[in-house]
C-alpha cells in the first residue's frame, strides 16, 4: 500500500520533463524470477492505475519485466531511455537490479524511482544519485527499528542470514552497525542465494551458536527458505524478517 500511496506523488517530477503531450514513464520490474512475488503486485498495480492524468497531463506507462536478473534490468533500462524516449524510469523491484540501473540514467540524466529498499541506491556522497529516488524506508532506518525491539525483548545475541547480494551485504552492514549500538553480539553470519530450495547448512550453523534471535535479510517469497527450515529445526528463539517480505505470497508460503 505505501508503493502505491508514493507512485502518483512521485511522478508529478516528470512534469517539467514533459512540457507538452503525454508523460512517458518506463517500468522494468521483476514480474518473473525469485523476486516475482513482489513484482506481479507492483505489475498489477501499473495496471489498475491505467493512463492517469496529473495537471492535465496524461501519463502513459511502458512496462518490462527484468527477470528479477540485473542484466536484464540495465537492458531495460537503456531501452525504455533509447527506444522509448520515456521521461523518467521506475524500478526496479530489488536493490541489486535498482543500483545497477544508476549508471544507465545518471549518463542520460533521467529520474529514476526505485522500489527497492537499500540506503545505497540514494547514498549522498553517490554523483550516480543525483537523479535517484526510491519509495520505501531505508533499510539503515528499519535496522534500528529491529534493534530497538530486540533490545527491548531480551535479546542479547542474533544470527544473520541474508541474501548473498547487494541487498542481504546492506543489511548486514546496517545491523551491525545498529546492533551494536543496541548492544547486540552478532554470534553467526551466513548467506545464501535467492534461488536457493534448501539453506539446511547455513541454518544448522546459526543454532549452533545458540543466537537469541535471528534476523532474516530477504524478500518476497525466498525468505521464508531460512524460516521454513528454522522452524523444522526446532528453532525456539525470536525471527525477525525485513520490510521486503510485506506480500500476501510471504505470509501464504511461511509457517
Amino acid at each position: 500500500m505505501t508503493r502505491t500511496r508514493l507512485l502518483l506523488p512521485a511522478l508529478s517530477l516528470a512534469l517539467a520533463a514533459s512540457a507538452y503531450g503525454a508523460i512517458n514513464v518506463g517500468v522494468t520490474l521483476s514480474a518473473t524470477g525469485p523476486a516475482a512475488s513482489l513484482g506481479i503486485p507492483e505489475k498489477n498495480t501499473f495496471e489498475l492505475i491505467g493512463e492517469p492524468v496529473i495537471a492535465g497531463q496524461k501519463v502513459h506507462f511502458i512496462i518490462l519485466d527484468d527477470k528479477s536478473d540485473t542484466t536484464e534490468a540495465v537492458k531495460n533500462t537503456r531501452k525504455l531511455i533509447s527506444e522509448d524516449k520515456v521521461d523518467v524510469i521506475i524500478g526496479s523491484t530489488v536493490t541489486p537490479n535498482s543500483l545497477a540501473m544508476r549508471d544507465v540514467v545518471a549518463e542520460a540524466e533521467v529520474p529514476m524511482i526505485s522500489m527497492a529498499a537499500s540506503a545505497q541506491i540514494i547514498a549522498p556522497n553517490d554523483p550516480k544519485t543525483h537523479w535517484v529516488f526510491k519509495t520505501p524506508q531505508n533499510d539503515s532506518l528499519m535496522a534500528d527499528a529491529i534493534a530497538v525491539h530486540m533490545r527491548a525483548g531480551g535479546v542479547r545475541t542474533m544470527g544473520f542470514i541474508g541474501f548473498a547480494d547487494a541487498y542481504g551485504d546492506s543489511w548486514l552492514n546496517e545491523m551491525r552497525r545498529s546492533a551494536q549500538t543496541a548492544g547486540i553480539q552478532i554470534v553467526a553470519e551466513e548467506k545464501y542465494n535467492r534461488n536457493d530450495t534448501s539453506v539446511t547448512g547455513q541454518v544448522l550453523k546459526l543454532l549452533a551458536a545458540h543466537p537469541d534471535a535471528i534476523l532474516i535479510a530477504g524478500s518476497g517469497t525466498p525468505a521464508a527458505t531460512p524460516h521454513k527450515d528454522l522452524v523444522a529445526r526446532g528453532y525456539k528463539g525470536r525471527i525477525y524478517q525485513t520490510h521486503g517480505v510485506a506480500n500476501a505470497d510471504f505470509l501464504r508460503v511461511t509457517p
